[in-house]
């Protein structure tokens, strides 16, 4: 019956695949794509994780992990696996499963579906669960830790560094992707607010009111967030309120910084524990409606198979369809940060090896499902008032009648009246040039959620999108400076140990301000930038975070090789080279590419030409000299990037070649085979106890 099962999935699939490649002068459905997606995820879950993780992996369910043998109560508790699940979920799903696919339906809704689907399937799931497990095998060693003691101490240290760095970067992105869904609104505004004192309230509810009441916590966070959703629009709806809450992009940027370094010195059980657990609840619950929406409403995908710009010149980012579609959506299909959560809290929550393959690979499975839900979400909107949203005011022009006429120039009509009485509908002043994807992204939502149950809420379900963008955001920005703090201070453990300890309170505060100031200034950078920031950092994010993949990738490849089990290493090394190739071409040509639109080093010289000419208005002259100097960082930092990708890839080749060759290697740091005692464990969902970090 499982091959016959298989083999329907297989057909149905195969089928639907064919349907979304094919119709291309037509609109289709978004049901061929929803078909498509659950065969594909259905056959990879069933077929290929089973067969990695029994045959590459062998997993060994008699073996008891660093939660059973180190259970301390704080940072090592054997907890059920759908926790762990919920746990693991909340971490890695941050903007880019909602933002890239938003930003890549510019190429047109095909490219990004296809590699959402293939990409996911066999290289991010894999990479996920071959790291999980890796990290479990070795007591929930970090994945710097990792390559420095199984591929050496350059290669590691280089990895360590490179790790550091691009975690700053990809946590400036995430604040700019807020600060852009949130500026100008005050229903946003308000409604983002008062989800950070309802995460604290539930903490002290579960932690210190009511201990051991996880229901009844969970219940009244859940109301409360809802009751923010509608407190904004009261808000909104009150002219003496409402200017309290109307924040531009500044002052915005200066919340979100203070608000990160906040969440990296609190206890986690305070704000960072509660606002994963609440956001677990509203990211699982709103994929599902939207799904279940998107299934009752089976609509029309608007925007084409593939439009004009993927020969580069698109309005939201230079560059061609190849490399930037497979750079642009980076968590939907395989995303590095994930390989830092893996090696991070959740090896160390895992009751049993049998768990890895449903947190692994399942939560990253689930993630490029909200990936595919995004891309329909921004392809069901007129492609006009798509780019209408998107696209900066540097590129389409500053009047609403300029932005018009232009993109009706790209061949995708939209008018003034549309846009206002979108925004209308939306509650907002304007939606012309609200880049960053969140913003349109919320109205493709608001648009199936009004479609199906009712218009006349259009107003709220937006702003619920929003609020929706910004908890998945935030609870991924807060723990990614916490683990960009612990990256820190274990390096500067090396220069004065006390402050390698993560519970001393002067190293926390220390490395916290420095990881929060690291990645504070590019979010300052991209919110003065005229054309939104997004199209300069959303690309050098995605390289960014495809090279953490790819130095993940070459360390699981690495130690798959030293233990004996080369002739399987392929289903490691294949994802490797494919994201090796693709980044160190996207890195080339935003660095080498005489196009302004696409090379960082040109678009600085032309920046700085128009400023010796004098051609720059007022407001853009005051800022280009910051500009400038940031774009020349921004090459660099690419440089350095591409640089330890390679030094980390060739290590793992060095280390790999001379264990073919019988020469000796380093030791494994495994940890010696342990039995396991749990047979059966039934827990509830428990915060950390106080003084986790």
């Amino acid at each position: 019956m499982n091959k016959i099962g298989g083999v329907l999935l297989a057909v149905v699939g195969a089928v639907a695949l064919a349907g979304i490649a094919l119709h291309r002068q037509e609109p289709i459905n978004a049901l061929w794509i929803i078909t498509a997606a659950l065969c594909i995820y259905a056959l990879g879950y069933r077929f290929y994780a089973a067969w990695v993780a029994a045959r590459v992996l062998a997993v060994d369910p008699s073996r008891a992990t660093p939660a059973e043998r180190y259970d301390n109560g704080r940072d090592f508790v054997p907890t059920h696996r759908w926790v762990v699940f919920g746990h693991h979920f909340a971490a890695i799903a941050g903007p880019g499963p909602l933002v890239g696919p938003t930003l890549a339906a510019q190429f047109g809704y095909l490219p990004g579906t296809l590699w959402i689907l293939v990409g996911s399937v066999l290289g991010g799931c894999v990479q996920d669960m071959t790291i999980l497990l890796l990290s479990t095998r070795r007591d929930g060693r970090s994945l710097g830790r990792m390559a420095r003691e199984e591929l050496g101490p350059l290669g590691g240290f280089a990895a360590l560094i490179g790790t550091l760095l691009i975690m700053i970067l990809l946590i400036a992105v995430l604040g700019l992707v807020v600060v852009n869904a949130m500026k100008d609104s005050p229903w946003s505004t308000a409604t983002v607010f008062a989800t950070v004192p309802v995460a604290i309230l539930v903490g002290l509810h579960m932690r210190r009111l009511r201990p051991g009441r996880i229901l009844e916590g969970s219940a009244l966070g859940v109301a409360l967030v809802l009751l923010a959703v509608w407190g904004g629009g009261w808000v909104d709806a009150h002219p003496q309120l409402r200017g309290v809450f109307d924040w531009s992009s500044l002052p915005l940027a200066g919340f979100v910084i203070g608000y990160g370094w906040i969440a990296a010195i609190l206890p986690v059980w305070l704000l960072l524990a509660p606002r994963d657990y609440l956001s677990t609840f509203l990211k699982l619950g709103t994929v599902a409606l939207l799904a279940i929406a998107i299934l009752l409403l089976h609509p029309q995908i608007k925007m084409p198979a593939l439009t004009s710009f993927v020969d580069g010149h698109g309005p939201l980012f230079g560059g061609k369809i190849f490399p930037f579609v497979f750079i642009t959506i980076a968590c939907g299909a395989v995303s590095g940060f994930h390989a830092l959560v893996a090696s991070g809290t959740t090896p160390k929550l895992i009751a049993s090896e049998a768990d890895v393959r449903l947190i692994g690979y399942g939560s990253m499975m689930l993630e490029s499902f909200v990936a595919i839900m995004a891309i329909i979400a921004a392809t069901l909107l007129d492609p006009g008032v798509y780019f209408a949203i998107n696209t900066g005011a540097g590129v389409v022009g500053s009047t609403a009648a300029a932005a018009v006429h232009t993109i009706s120039s790209w061949g995708f009509p939209v008018t003034v009246q549309q846009m206002q009485a979108l925004a209308h509908e939306m509650g907002e002043a304007t939606l012309f040039a609200r880049t960053g994807g969140a913003p349109s992204l919320a109205v493709g939502m608001a648009s199936i959620f009004g479609n199906t149950f009712g218009r006349g809420l259009l107003s709220v379900w937006y702003h619920f999108a929003i609020m929706f963008e910004a908890v998945f955001i935030l609870s991924t920005l807060d723990a990614g400076t916490r683990v960009g703090r612990f990256m820190l201070q274990d390096l500067l453990g090396h220069l004065y140990a006390p402050l390698g300890r993560t519970s001393w309170y002067p190293s926390v505060l220390l490395s916290s301000t420095v990881v929060v100031a690291g990645w504070g200034y590019f979010l300052y950078v991209g919110v003065i930038d005229p054309n939104g920031g997004v199209n300069i950092l959303w690309p050098l994010f995605g390289i960014a975070n495809q090279m953490l993949a790819a130095i993940a990738l070459s360390v699981a490849t690495g130690i798959l090789v030293k233990s004996g089990r080369a002739r399987h290493a392929w289903v490691t090394l294949g994802p490797l080279a494919w994201l090796a190739i693709v980044t160190t071409v996207a890195a080339w040509q935003k660095l080498a590419s005489p196009d302004p639109r696409i090379g960082l080093l040109a678009a600085a010289r032309a920046l700085a030409a128009r400023l010796a000419a004098g051609t720059l208005p007022a407001p853009a002259a005051a800022v280009a000299p910051q500009l400038i100097f940031n774009q020349r960082l921004d090459a660099w930092l690419t440089g350095i990037f591409t640089v330890i990708l390679w030094f980390v890839i060739l290590d793992m080749v060095r280390v790999s070649t001379r264990k073919l060759r019988g020469l000796p290697v380093g030791a494994s740091s495994e940890a010696p085979y342990q039995a396991a005692r749990l047979q059966a464990l039934v827990l509830g969902a428990q915060l950390p106890q106080e003084g986790g970090t």
